[in-house]
């Protein structure tokens, strides 16, 4: 049934076309969907419980939603939309695996009243435990090659617990921490220039790592805000199949342009 679906975009509402799916049939979703009217999005709005509750049932149990969403500060305030939404989806019955942070090294100019805001929240919800993680191991580590006999815990009462386990080294290379930096910007977000005319794009690198963390080759990745193609065109480099939905037939032709880009090039120079 999932292959009328696979390895295409559509033009129209993620929330009618998900109840076209069948339960547990998505491997991993990943998406920025268009927070707190923080930018134009022509005009379209997102009804946000309903979809939530759709990408919960549409999803596989040990599934993976990768929910990217920042927060707009209106009367001096910032709106906490994002953790609202963090935990709305636990309440409908995902967990909340992990908090990350995709952090933009390259950002507009500083508010003169706060510290200069280069984040947003990156929410990993699971449906149930995990069933696929490969953790990205590129973090060099300080005490590389030391040799440890025994390790410590700090117990509930404040003691320490030492815990006798055979010997191990540590490695030259670890696991990543989860906060993310990336470049950003003209070039940078993605060398495709006609991309651009989207508003708010996140890094094609973004976008990998986390195709690679919670999935696997021939997953099925779907993206409900598709906007300018960045997770399908991703998902066609790193060999996994792509579902996208876009509403604004702009966005839409933009993310087109990037799928038969991406194929025409067969590979991404990154």
């Amino acid at each position: 049934m999932m292959e009328q679906f696979v390895n295409k975009i559509f033009n129209m509402d993620c929330l009618e076309f998900a109840k076209q799916l069948p339960d547990n049939c998505i491997d991993l979703i990943i998406t920025s969907p268009p927070y707190d009217n923080m930018r134009d999005y022509k005009g379209y709005s997102f009804d946000f419980e309903n979809i939530s509750k759709q990408l919960f049932r549409i999803t596989k149990k040990g599934g993976i939603l990768v929910w990217i969403v920042g927060d707009a500060t209106l009367d001096g305030s910032e709106t906490g939309t994002s953790f609202k939404q963090a935990l709305y989806f636990k309440e409908i019955g995902f967990n909340l695996h992990d908090t990350m942070i995709y952090m933009k090294n390259g950002t507009t100019f500083p508010n003169e009243k706060r510290y200069h805001q280069c984040f947003e929240y990156m929410f990993i919800l699971s449906k149930g435990t995990p069933s696929t993680v490969n953790l990205i191991k590129d973090r060099p580590n300080s005490q590389s090659n030391k040799i440890y006999k025994n390790r410590w815990e700090r117990q509930k009462n404040g003691d320490i617990k030492f815990i006798d386990k055979e010997q191990y080294k540590i490695l030259d290379i670890g696991s990543r921490w989860n906060i993310w930096i990336y470049e950003v910007g003209w070039q940078k977000t993605t060398a495709d220039t006609f991309a651009y005319q989207h508003p708010a794009m996140f890094p094609e690198l973004l976008a990998q790592d986390h195709i690679l963390s919670w999935s696997n080759a021939n997953d099925i990745v779907y993206d409900p805000f598709a906007g300018s193609g960045t997770v399908a065109k991703m998902c066609l480099v790193n060999n996994r199949k792509y579902i996208g939905t876009e509403i604004s037939k702009q966005y839409f032709d933009i993310a087109t342009e990037r799928i038969k880009t991406a194929q025409a090039q067969g590979r991404l120079d990154l």
